[in-house]
């Protein structure tokens, strides 16, 4: 089993790719891990939100294979204490053949079509943060799972 986490647009501030670097290296001496980043769309000012919303969704699918687990991080799904997400991570890790996908959307969220296909959806707060930020904050987040499953004390109840 894989873990990516797919990304549409590149992360562009500095500190917050240095973070991310870091938790990925970190999350890699636990389970094979992943990031993958669809471009960001060009040319969007004629293009109302749906329409990017459609273009990036057709370029999500490309990337998803078969037997994926399509998991979208989205301000509507649940929400989990780090504990409780470590023993959702714990059950995949059991229960996923292929590759568990994370999936970052646009500015707009996603289309429809992504949320058809969608496996679950996490929310990593009630709170809105760019989405340059949810990057860091997401991994963090599976690094403090696997530290947790380990029971290393990285976490602190």
């Amino acid at each position: 089993m894989k873990f990516i986490l797919l990304m549409v647009g590149k992360t562009i501030e500095k500190h917050y790719i240095t973070g991310i670097q870091d938790y990925v290296e970190r999350i890699k001496h636990y389970i094979p891990f992943d990031v993958e980043v669809i471009p960001e769309l060009k040319n969007t000012k004629h293009l109302s939100e749906e329409q990017q919303k459609e273009k990036e969704a057709d370029l999500i699918l490309k990337v998803l294979q078969p037997g994926d687990v399509p998991i979208l991080l989205d301000e509507h799904g649940k929400e989990f204490r780090s504990i409780e997400f470590a023993s959702w991570i714990s059950q995949k890790m059991q229960s996923v053949n292929k590759r568990l996908v994370f999936i970052i959307g646009g500015p707009y969220g996603f289309s429809s079509r992504i949320y058809d296909i969608a496996q679950g959806k996490i929310s990593l707060s009630k709170m809105t943060f760019s989405h340059q930020l949810i990057r860091l904050i997401f991994v963090e987040q599976l690094y403090r799972a696997m530290t947790i499953l380990k029971g290393e004390p990285y976490h602190h109840e």
